[in-house]
């Protein structure tokens, strides 16, 4: 099967998502300039650079009370910070929970029962208990063809690391099994790690 996008696909699912996959998820927690808070899952994320160290994401889509977009870039323009979360497993159900298109108002801390942790680097909270975290200074918000297509780039200026997830050195992702977005509305979890040799080692 070959199709061109722009002519659609002819499938009952777009395949997209399904194609590229499996994506880590950015749980990403904002706080606005009127100090309420808001977490969100994004599975267009990434890191993209080590020196400084910078991830992205990406926000597709739109809420009527956020003019063409959504809460969490709406916050980080206005504040120029954020965090994000690393998924576990065992926090499926929770994550899921915040990715509902809840009102402006609405903390999704609280909605989800995900327990707040305050920042170092910025004023933003985090969550408190996720394997990892990263505080981020924007650096730039691309606006991309379409819509509503925004990708946030952050540097990292801090990193929270739960001490249960450390293992001879290591971040080790078989202690928490980190949660994957796969397409349509299915995801993964990753339990087997395996490493190869690269060819300058």
């Amino acid at each position: 099967m070959f199709y061109e996008p722009k002519n659609g696909h002819g499938l009952p699912h777009n395949p997209f998502n399904a194609v590229i996959s499996p994506r880590p998820i950015g749980w990403i927690a904002t706080r606005g300039t009127d100090g309420k808070d808001n977490l969100a899952p994004y599975s267009f994320f990434n890191a993209v650079a080590y020196v400084p160290p910078q991830v992205m994401f990406a926000s597709t889509s739109t809420k009527p009370d956020r003019d063409g977009t959504k809460d969490s870039v709406a916050n980080i323009r206005g504040t120029g910070v954020f965090a994000v979360n690393i998924v576990e497993y065992a926090a499926r159900d929770i994550m899921n929970q915040t990715s509902g298109p809840w009102e402006r108002e609405t903390d999704e801390f609280a909605l989800a029962g995900v327990e707040k942790g305050a920042c170092e680097t910025i004023n933003c909270p985090r969550v408190l208990n996720a394997p990892a975290t990263l505080e981020c200074k924007l650096t730039q918000i691309v606006q991309l063809p379409g819509e509503a297509n925004f990708t946030v780039f952050g540097e990292v200026t801090g990193v929270h690391l739960r001490d249960n997830c450390l293992v001879d050195g290591k971040f080790d992702v078989t202690t928490f099994n980190p949660l994957t977005r796969l397409g349509y509305r299915d995801y993964s979890v990753v339990r087997e790690v395996f490493s190869l040799q690269r060819p300058d080692d």
